[in-house]
């Protein structure tokens, strides 16, 4: 199984890993910072080096199925190769800042409207978020632009870390978590802490996206429209700058 290194570490760039199997286009490596695409997040990209001469693999997808795969541009590296990892920086980072606000704006519709997040999909420039909640007006997403910078603009600490699955049950709202989609298989869940004003958490879920270590990271955000999906269902759309 691929030691996922993003799930700790989700500044680190560069890595160093071994090529445990090659399918087709796809190579599996030992370790990786990849992040393959998941819960509204795309796929890293980014180059593979050979350590011991100058061929080189474009990064072009990386998928999670029974382990983690790299989609590569041409016929992959044998077997046992050692390369050097490099991730897209640029693309990493605005996903991470996307996935940050998403965080963010969730926990806001929540507590404000009791709008449980349906969905999400997050890009390198722009995001949507769907919510249960029949239709927001003007007023309503200027007060959620507004709310969403002064919560960037305080600079609140994210944290991620392990937690047991019953103590997660246990002690998390479940609107947000939504732990029971998760397999039983999985007992020990990924959490995301957003720090509050007040000393308790803004925001907690579980989630094994990549994110910003703080909110001011995330730069200004922008409600650039909304969308109605369904009879009780809003698509709000939100761009950073």
């Amino acid at each position: 199984m691929t030691d996922a290194i993003y799930l700790d570490d989700t500044g680190r760039r560069t890595f160093e890993a071994t090529v445990e199997r090659a399918v087709d286009d796809r190579v599996v490596l030992d370790r990786t910072c990849f992040y393959p695409t998941g819960g509204g997040q795309p796929s890293d990209t980014g180059v593979l080096r050979a350590e011991s001469s100058d061929r080189t693999w474009t990064v072009t997808a990386v998928e999670k199925r029974d382990t983690i795969y790299h989609v590569l541009d041409e016929r992959p590296p044998s077997v046992g190769t050692s390369l050097t990892g490099d991730v897209d920086w640029d693309r990493r980072f605005a996903h991470m800042r996307y996935h940050t606000s998403q965080h963010l704006l969730s926990a806001l519709l929540l507590e404000a409207f009791d709008a449980e997040t349906t969905g999400n999909q997050l890009y390198t420039d722009h995001a949507h978020l769907d919510c249960a909640y029949p239709r927001f007006s003007e007023a309503d997403l200027a007060d959620i632009e507004s709310r969403l910078n002064d919560l960037v603009a305080a600079d609140h600490t994210v944290e991620w870390y392990a937690l047991d699955r019953e103590t997660a049950e246990a002690t998390l709202d479940p609107q947000r978590t939504r732990l029971h989609l998760l397999p039983d298989s999985i007992t020990d869940v990924r959490i995301v802490e957003i720090a509050g004003p007040d000393g308790d958490p803004y925001d907690r879920t579980a989630c094994a996206g990549t994110h910003v270590a703080s909110t001011g990271a995330i730069g200004a955000v922008e409600v650039v429209g909304r969308e109605t999906k369904g009879s009780e269902e809003e698509r709000i759309e939100f761009v950073l700058s």
